[in-house]
């Protein structure tokens, strides 16, 4: 990321009443350490009604709700890689393991 450019905002809404504070402050954290040049800010934002959203700037990339639950980490990775960076390799998480 060159400083011409703005610094991306993810945006990760999640349930108080469900008590997902700590699933989403841990996906924060590994956004974070993982994006450190690329993200400007990783939010967390209170909400209700089983909400766990996450957004890359205004596009929505996940809905625990449409998805049918929450993201693995390596998928939410490549989802911000896809956006943020889309020429990055995300080394293990990147890589395709056989079907058992």
């Amino acid at each position: 990321m060159t400083s011409t450019q703005p610094a991306t905002r993810v945006a990760i809404t999640y349930c108080t009443q469900c008590q997902w504070l700590l699933r989403a402050g841990w996906m924060a954290q590994e956004l974070l350490q993982t994006f450190a040049q690329e993200l400007g800010e990783v939010a967390l934002i209170p909400g209700t009604g089983g909400i766990f959203r996450v957004t890359v700037g205004d596009e929505l990339i996940w809905d625990r709700k449409e998805q049918g639950g929450f993201p693995e980490i390596t998928v939410l990775k490549q989802l911000v890689r896809d956006r943020v960076d889309p020429d990055r390799d995300l080394g293990h998480a990147d890589r395709v393991t056989p079907d058992r």
